[in-house]
């Protein structure tokens, strides 16, 4: 969901200041939840703020350059290995916790294929 603009974060604020309402009141008549108006009005109240936070967080792989190298290595040396078993690996020998997902992603990012023998 995207977040509330700017202009109807200053019209709840300036309603509040003004004594409108209860936080209640205000959720109603402005037509958003009250825990938005109650943490909005929080942060307000802390920082002075009423620019929406940054959404999202840091989605960049945990594995870096040396972990991709283990990853080649293991994959060229028993193309049958499990998932499992490359992320219990890299676990045991960088302390890394990955994901199965983000070795399959990165697996494929790197054009890196795992067959059965047959």
């Amino acid at each position: 969901m995207a977040a509330y603009s700017i202009d109807l974060r200053q019209k709840i604020l300036s309603a509040w200041q003004n004594k409108e309402g209860t936080q209640r009141e205000l959720a109603k008549r402005f037509k958003v939840s009250l825990s938005f108006i109650r943490d909005f009005l929080r942060r307000y109240r802390e920082t002075g703020e009423i620019t929406a936070r940054p959404q999202g967080g840091d989605r960049r792989s945990k594995l870096k350059g040396e972990e991709e190298e283990l990853l080649k290595i293991m994959v060229t040396e028993q193309s049958d290995i499990y998932l499992r078993e490359i992320q219990e690996a890299i676990k045991e020998r960088t302390e890394i916790e990955v994901s199965i997902s983000s070795l399959s992603r990165t697996l494929n990012r790197l054009k890196l294929k795992r067959k059965k023998k047959l």
